[in-house]
Formats: C-alpha cells, structure tokens, sequence
C-alpha cells in the first residue's frame, strides 16, 4: 500500500490542481510500480508560507523580496 506525501505552500494551489496531483502520481505508481489504485494514498499537505523556510528565511519574506524586484 503505498502512501505519498506532497506538501506544498497554502498559496493559490486549487482544488483541481490537488485532483491533478492525485490522479497523476497513482496512474505513475500503477505504471511504474504496478500498484493498485484501491491501494494508492496521496495525501497532499497545505503548509503557510511562515511554517516554510529555504536558506534560513521564511518563504513568506523570501517571497515579499521577490515582489519588489
């Protein structure tokens, strides 16, 4: 039973990206690995931009430095 985790930022991702998300990465296990979709969980975890850091910043400021360039 394979089980996989995507996170992303909570940031615009919709509803039918998330679907998206789930319908690809099962058709790739069922190709790629043989694996039932009945067996296959994708859960998708939305995380704040202040609970998200790269080299040491949080996205949240990285992306306010990104807007005024």
């Amino acid at each position: 039973m394979p089980i996989v985790r995507i996170d992303v930022t909570r940031d615009g991702v919709t509803k039918e990206q998330k679907q998206q998300l789930i319908k690809g990465v099962t058709q790739l296990l069922k190709d790629v690995l043989n694996k039932e979709f009945h067996l296959t969980h994708v859960v998708i975890q939305e995380i704040d931009t202040d609970n998200w850091g790269l080299g040491g910043e949080q996205t949240t400021e990285i992306r306010k430095q990104q807007s005024k360039q």
